[in-house]
């Protein structure tokens, strides 16, 4: 199920439709994106392209259990 709704996603998407997608499996949700944003407590902690955000240890290993 989860599958059908990212490539959904990815099929409005691009059409030119913006999604906001609040989702915990971080590594469907950025295979999606162009953007992301990390919350902590409510806070932006950080903001990059979707494909650069995998690429920072330090965030690697405080939020994405990696």
């Amino acid at each position: 199920m989860a599958e059908e709704v990212f490539e959904f996603v990815r099929e409005i998407n691009s059409h030119g439709v913006t999604v906001v997608l609040v989702e915990q499996n971080v590594y469907n949700a950025l295979s999606v994106s162009t953007r992301a944003y990390v919350y902590e407590t409510g806070k932006v902690v950080a903001e990059r392209e979707a494909a650069g955000l995998l690429d920072d240890p330090e965030l690697l290993s405080a939020y994405l259990g990696g």
